[in-house]
């Protein structure tokens, strides 16, 4: 298995599963034979035995990164399309917001909201990943949450006349203030809220009268919920990376070893774009 994503499924004594890239050793299904890429959900481990084929996916354009199939290709890919065209249903000129910005995810909402046409601004953890939205990924601004001491005045500082869509990832306050600068009929769709898995007790929201008030139409989803659209994302998508039309950025650990502090780092936000373990090279 040369590379996997960080993003664990535990089993009861058994290794941490993920999303990644691998070769086919050998298989007794019709579908896969010896010398196949895939990716899809596989342990974290050299060799994985998978019995499931439900969430694989053969690998079919090698003229990108194999990487970008636990990233752009991938999961995440999927996630930002899904969320961004089928709930948020942009349109030409409206005003996004994304938490986590410059996370796998988000670099690629920003991203298609741009080429939409959208104003775009992104929250992050950090100067280099502020100043990566903006100079890499094209964003009309961005701004560093820790260095904020009023996330609502920080919103209305970039969105005076209020947010049409909000791409949700963090959760607890940012989500409280969210919802306050929120227009009338606003989308917003929750990915995650990573602000509030290692909690003993969660925030609680404060403003959501607001859904009521602005007729918000708010969502969470998974991914695994629109797989059949796959083929659909590889058409707009491949294209976009072949003309440059998107960027990506990756934060890659040598070495099945380094993964444990990998996924411990995702939480302080010490990584810089899609967070990714190179178990082996072959």
């Amino acid at each position: 298995m040369p590379i996997s994503a960080i993003s664990s499924f535990p089993l009861p004594f058994s290794p941490l599963r993920g999303f990644g890239v691998a070769r086919v050793l050998e298989s007794k299904n019709p579908d896969y034979k010896k010398g196949d890429l895939i990716w899809g959900t596989t342990g974290w481990e050299e060799y994985s035995l998978i019995a499931e084929k439900e969430a694989l996916f053969k690998i079919q354009h090698t003229d990108v990164p194999l990487s970008y199939y636990t990233g752009i290709l991938g999961m995440p890919g999927l996630t930002a399309f899904a969320g961004f065209y089928e709930i948020c249903s942009p349109k030409k000129g409206e005003y996004v917001f994304i938490s986590a910005a410059s996370g796998a995810v988000g670099q690629l909402v920003g991203q298609f909201a741009k080429l939409m046409g959208c104003y775009v601004v992104g929250s992050a953890g950090s100067k280099e990943k502020v100043d990566l939205l903006k100079n890499k990924f094209g964003f009309d601004g961005a701004f560093n949450y820790k260095e904020e001491n009023d996330l609502d005045a920080a919103l209305k500082r970039f969105f005076p006349e209020g947010i049409d869509i909000y791409f949700e990832h963090v959760g607890g306050k940012m989500l409280d203030a969210v919802l306050v600068n929120m227009r009338d009929h606003g989308r917003i769709a929750v990915c995650g809220m990573i602000s509030q898995y290692n909690l003993d007790k969660p925030e609680g929201i404060h403003n959501l009268m607001c859904i009521v008030y602005k007729r918000i139409h708010i969502k969470g989803f998974a991914v695994f919920d629109y797989f059949d659209l796959y083929p659909k994302f590889l058409d707009v998508v491949l294209p976009y990376i072949r003309q440059g039309k998107i960027v990506y950025v990756e934060d890659i650990a040598e070495g099945l070893e380094s993964g444990p502090a990998a996924l411990v780092g995702l939480f302080s936000g010490r990584n810089v774009g899609k967070q990714v373990v190179v178990v082996s090279h072959e």
